[in-house]
């Protein structure tokens, strides 16, 4: 039965690579999306959105896996060499998972850049935006202005 449990483990941390893979491969579409300038605001929602929901799964993922091995844990430490091959197996798979890992950390770091850098330049577009709008007003009142004539009185008297 523990062996069955082993083998649960093994398919956990198998999965929690291709997750990873969907992770790694989100951030790249990321930030190809905000290299591009004319980016869509709701595409690049789809790809937060997606990224949570990958995130999502590695948490269930996570926790099934601890409650699992608090389960076979005394088992793995009684009988390492019984089951030597299998934990090999799970240290090298945490180990690519880990490497996985830093290599998310360090496309989300990048990414975060980018962000920051789009929204300067969104902010800065905005802020020619208003002082464009500005001048308009400003030159519209001033020819409002231009073609007005103060009242004038009109002596009739003779």
């Amino acid at each position: 039965m523990n062996s069955l449990y082993i083998n649960i483990l093994i398919e956990s941390l198998q999965k929690k690579i291709r997750i990873l893979d969907e992770i790694i491969l989100a951030d790249q579409e990321q930030r190809e999306g905000l290299e591009d300038p004319n980016l869509d605001p709701d595409d690049f929602d789809k790809i937060v959105e997606k990224k949570s929901e990958y995130i999502e799964q590695l948490d269930q993922l996570d926790s099934g896996f601890e409650e699992l091995f608090a389960r076979v844990r005394d088992e793995l430490n009684e009988n390492r060499e019984t089951y030597k091959e299998q934990i090999h197996t799970m240290q090298d798979l945490i180990r690519k998972i880990t490497d996985k890992s830093l290599m998310i950390q360090k496309q989300e770091a990048q990414n975060k850049e980018l962000m920051q850098q789009k929204f300067a330049a969104v902010r800065s577009q905005a802020r020619e935006v208003r002082k464009s709008q500005k001048i308009v007003n400003q030159y519209y009142k001033n020819m409002m202005k231009a073609n007005y004539n103060d009242p004038q009185f009109l002596d009739n008297k003779k």
